[in-house]
């Protein structure tokens, strides 16, 4: 085996191959960036080397340096990861002529199935069904107008080398393939070094379902069950699950008889996966093969309890695999949600900035949490903004998704906005519960943006009693503190609790607490400083991050926050009397959204706009913003300039 090894890639995915790493006795190197240099990964590998400055391509991108490191530190083989130059030919070429070996497929097999372009010819020709589209590359906008017209909108832009929803772009009409062409080229070209276009026809309501195989240098190749993928916001994946609710026992041995037929024709080993889109028919179509370990992949770990970066370091020395096909067996149900550093309350804007909190709930009866960042770090713009892979495990659905809720309530996260209120709501949807999924979900069932979960009833009486609860040790702890009042003056016992615009009244007495004069069986302890809350509802666990304000407190809980006025009875009549302020109007500012550069300014001062028009265009986490007039008026004055860098609510322009 294998006595050392570098791991050519950071973050979640870096710190999750070095703990396999260590479990098998390999010691490991980490290469980081200026960015990362007190990242986890650093300090949880054995060594680590300085390869260059943040920017991705002056760093992670540089096969020189990395394979400078291997000969530095002695490393017998590099594992990828996935991005970066997981899925480089080169990358692996120019390991094999130094020695090094490459943990992932064959050479030969990347370069037929990485290249999105090059994978659909192949197959084509091999008789595999491929979604209607142009498969060769495209010379300029006019050639891709004429492209996606004769294949009939809607289509979608992908850049050839992309991945992880970068490079993409839906077009609905020839208007927005004029203006989004340039654009995938060149977020292809930033974030892969290739401007590459594809355009295929877009199938409207499909789900996105992946094959993982697994095969080793010695001709056995198999399939590990399938994954739901269909939870996706701009084409990047938000909630995976393992097994599909979608998939039946003989489209499952369908799809993978045909992904493990295509890989064996391309001589496959290592870790890979095929991504397939399958209609409403439960027909399906081949996308593409990711040549590399998915993001995804904790979830086929649990189902299967196959280790798979283990299989791909004993694969990529020579071993041969443990199982059959036969010994593939799919066991329980596992969720993995995505945590990304983006505010669902702003449009899912990418935000970075300091971890000023961050607590993941305990790792214990089928909760898993693969991140690569720590209390006190940084998210940074130059890479992506996935925090955190939270992963869940039960005999059941049912019973992942319930894990997912708890956990996503007992996530501590502050500094930066997160989705952690959104995939809470997904888990407590109706239409997510009973499995109806399609690519289209969130786009449909939010399409006014996200405003956080709604609230039952039953669940604002629960929190106006918790509220009403911490009060009463606030106010028990406040006559304690100079020891004057001694036993003299006791906590209140009634409270008046606002909460959702609605007024509940609630006592306590002992152990006993009623809201609105119906007793609630409520079990819980809070002590003044406390974050989270665990309390229990009947029998029902119930997870509250609880945060003191000037009048009350800010719960947060089952996917929204709720500000909570909390008064005792005898001087809450008193709150009617208080004057609310106004926040001023910002109406007519556009502002930045996001920390990001101002590529583009579209206008001047003094220029009339029309509701629609582009303002301006910044760049964050290498993807591209437009910002639009959200009404007609002139241009006052300008407050940046193209090649600006801007903080989130920065001024860019004041209409008349």
């Amino acid at each position: 085996m294998f006595k050392k090894i570098l791991i050519a890639n950071r973050g979640e995915i870096a710190c999750r191959v070095i703990r396999t790493a260590k479990k098998m006795g390999i010691a490991t190197v980490a290469i980081y960036s200026d960015a990362d240099a007190r990242s986890p990964f650093v300090l949880m590998a054995d060594e680590a080397v300085h390869i260059g400055p943040s920017p991705a391509a002056q760093s992670y991108l540089l096969a020189d340096k990395i394979i400078a490191a291997c000969k530095q530190t002695g490393a017998e083989a590099v594992h990828p990861g996935y991005g970066f130059l997981s899925e480089r030919t080169s990358f692996a070429q120019a390991l094999a002529d130094n020695g090094i070996a490459f943990i992932g497929p064959p050479i030969g097999a990347i370069a037929a199935m990485g290249d999105k372009i090059e994978s659909k010819k192949l197959a084509k020709a091999a008789g595999v069904s491929v979604v209607p589209g142009f498969v060769g590359e495209i010379d300029s906008t006019e050639h891709a107008v004429e492209i996606a017209g004769a294949i009939g909108y809607p289509v979608m832009m992908k850049a050839s080398a992309g991945g992880g929803g970068k490079g993409m772009r839906l077009a609905w009409s020839e208007q927005d393939v004029r203006e989004g062409f340039e654009a995938t080229k060149r977020e292809g070209l930033a974030s892969f070094g290739d401007d590459r276009v594809f355009i295929e026809k877009f199938i409207v309501s499909p789900h996105h379902i992946e094959i993982q195989i697994l095969g080793d240098q010695h001709g056995t190749l198999l399939y590990l069950g399938e994954r739901e993928c269909s939870i996706q916001r701009r084409h990047q994946k938000v909630v995976e699950e393992a097994p599909s609710p979608f998939v039946t026992p003989e489209m499952r041995k369908e799809m993978g008889e045909q992904a493990v037929a295509l890989a064996r024709a391309v001589g496959y080993y290592s870790a890979g996966t095929v991504e397939l889109i399958v209609g409403a028919d439960k027909s399906f179509y081949f996308l593409e093969m990711n040549t590399r370990l998915q993001v995804e992949h904790p979830v086929t770990e649990y189902i299967t309890g196959v280790d798979l970066v283990e299989q791909m370091i004993r694969v990529a020395y020579g071993e041969k695999l443990p199982m059959s096909q036969n010994d593939v067996k799919l066991t329980g149900w596992a969720i993995e949600n995505r945590v990304y550093a983006e505010d669902p309350y702003r449009g899912f804007l990418p935000s970075t900035g300091r971890l000023v909190r961050y607590q993941p709930p305990e790792e214990t009866g089928g909760v898993r949490v693969d991140d690569g960042v720590k209390e006190g770090g940084e998210v940074s713009i130059f890479y992506d903004p996935m925090i955190a892979k939270l992963i869940t495990y039960g005999e059941t659905r049912e019973e992942a998704i319930d894990k997912q809720i708890l956990a996503l309530d007992q996530f501590e996260l502050e500094g930066v906005g997160h989705n952690l209120d959104f995939l809470s709501a997904i888990m407590q949807h109706p239409r997510f519960r009973a499995g109806h999924l399609t690519t289209g979900f969130i786009a449909e069932e939010y399409p006014n943006g996200f405003h956080g979960a709604p609230a039952s009833a039953d669940l604002l009486r629960s929190l106006a009693a918790i509220a009403a609860f911490a009060a009463t040790a606030e106010a028990d702890r406040a006559r304690r503190v100079d020891g004057q009042l001694g036993n003299r003056l006791s906590p209140p016992c009634s409270w008046q609790v606002l909460i959702a615009e609605a007024t509940h009244d609630v006592t306590l007495a002992g152990d006993d607490i009623a809201v609105d004069g119906v007793p609630l069986d409520l079990a819980m302890e809070y002590t003044p400083g406390d974050r989270i809350i665990d309390a229990e509802v009947g029998d029902e666990p119930l997870a509250v991050k609880i945060v003191r304000t000037r009048a009350g407190f800010k719960l947060t809980t089952r996917g929204a926050s709720h500000v909570v006025r909390v008064l005792p009875a005898h001087i809450a009549p008193l709150a009617r009397h208080m004057i609310e302020k106004v926040p001023p109007d910002m109406s007519r500012f556009l502002l930045a959204p996001m920390p990001g550069l101002l590529v583009t300014l579209h206008v001047a001062a003094g220029e009339k706009v029309e509701a629609g028009q582009p303002l301006a265009v910044v760049e964050a986490m290498k993807m591209e913003n437009i910002l639009r007039a959200e009404k007609s008026g002139m241009v006052k004055s300008l407050s940046a300039a193209a090649g600006d860098s801007l903080a989130v609510d920065a001024i860019i322009l004041e209409m008349e």
